[in-house]
């Protein structure tokens, strides 16, 4: 694999997994929002009567859209961990989709 730069001066390997460390980000804290902040910490302070829905959707929709991202930097370049990174991703768009499922019911279900 030959290391080409991109316009910013970064190697394309760089980029590639830099948009891997985003999507694992996005995805992070969507769950974090989900599974604490909604249910134990916005109730204690007056917050999140019904809000977990609508701010999960469109943050799952956001994290899938930034590891469908992060798989096609990872092909474009040819990076030795393509594979591997593509299983990690998928995995999480997997448990993502599920989620924006069930925040979609809830909302119009």
């Amino acid at each position: 694999m030959t290391e080409t730069l991109t316009p910013s001066g970064r190697s394309d390997s760089s980029a590639a997994e830099s948009a891997f460390s985003k999507s694992v980000a996005v995805s992070a804290i969507r769950c974090t929002l989900t599974y604490v902040l909604i249910p134990f910490v916005f109730p204690l302070v007056g917050w999140g009567t019904g809000a977990g829905p609508w701010i999960g959707l469109p943050i799952g929709i956001a994290a899938i859209i930034a590891n469908v991202v992060s798989i096609r930097r990872f092909h474009r370049i040819d990076h030795k961990w393509k594979w591997h990174m593509s299983v990690i991703n998928v995995a999480i768009i997997g448990l993502l989709v599920a989620l924006v499922i069930m925040d979609g019911a809830e909302l119009f279900g």
